[in-house]
C-alpha cells in the first residue's frame, strides 16, 4: 500500500515538474529584457562615443574663447 502511494506521489511530482519545465523552455520575457539591456548597452556607448569626439573639438572651442578674452 505505501509503495503505490509513492509511486503516484513520485508520478505527481514528475508531471509538475515536466510542466515547469515545459513552461520555462516557452517564456520568452527573459529574452525581452536582454533584448532591451542589449540595447541600452548600445545607446551607452554611442554617447560615450560621440562625447569623446565631440569634447576634444568642444574643449578646443573653449580655449579659444579663453584666450581671446
Amino acid at each position: 500500500m505505501r509503495e503505490a502511494a509513492s509511486r503516484v506521489t513520485l508520478l505527481q511530482l514528475f508531471r509538475i515538474d515536466a510542466a515547469r519545465t515545459r513552461r520555462f523552455v516557452l517564456d520568452e520575457q527573459g529574452v525581452t529584457a536582454i533584448e532591451y539591456g542589449l540595447i541600452a548597452a548600445l545607446i551607452a556607448v554611442a554617447i560615450i562615443v560621440a562625447v569623446a569626439l565631440v569634447g576634444t573639438d568642444l574643449n578646443a572651442v573653449f580655449n579659444t574663447i579663453s584666450s581671446d578674452l
